[in-house]
């Protein structure tokens, strides 16, 4: 997961800013804050999901299906496995099209009325694109 590895490493989330990203997150794949001192010192790996939960306090994690783990890299999920490796894949695709974009255009935005309509498509209650579950 390189480009979301990197992403991860620079402390940043993923902005939503194409139809793939919207597609299958919700919103930004946010990246975790740092952990302190006593986290990492501490029952690390229990830390790390410490902080992915705290992340995800006002944050759907069935709409948004990963995070950045500040300083560390992607951790993804999915209703069973291979819909966990599924959005893995997709968030390292979706990391590595926003950092090219980026370099396109650094002001680069998406209106929110497309990421909607992305997203309900495939998720919402009147879901009608993609494969039926």
């Amino acid at each position: 997961s390189t480009y979301a590895t990197a992403w991860a490493q620079a402390g940043r989330d993923i902005p939503n800013i194409g139809t793939t990203h919207a597609d299958y997150f919700h919103d930004a794949i946010p990246c975790t804050a740092e952990m302190s001192r006593a986290e990492v010192e501490g029952n690390y790996e229990k830390e790390t999901g410490r902080v992915i939960v705290r992340c995800f306090k006002e944050i759907d994690p069935v709409h948004t299906p990963g995070v950045l783990v500040r300083n560390h890299g992607p951790f993804a999920w999915g209703r069973d496995a291979a819909d966990a490796v599924h959005n893995a894949v997709v968030l390292e695709q979706v990391a590595k099209m926003a950092y090219l974009s980026y370099q396109i255009n650094p002001a680069l935005t998406m209106n929110p009325l497309l990421v909607e309509k992305h997203f309900n498509r495939k998720h919402g209650p009147n879901a009608y694109y993609g494969q039926k579950k």
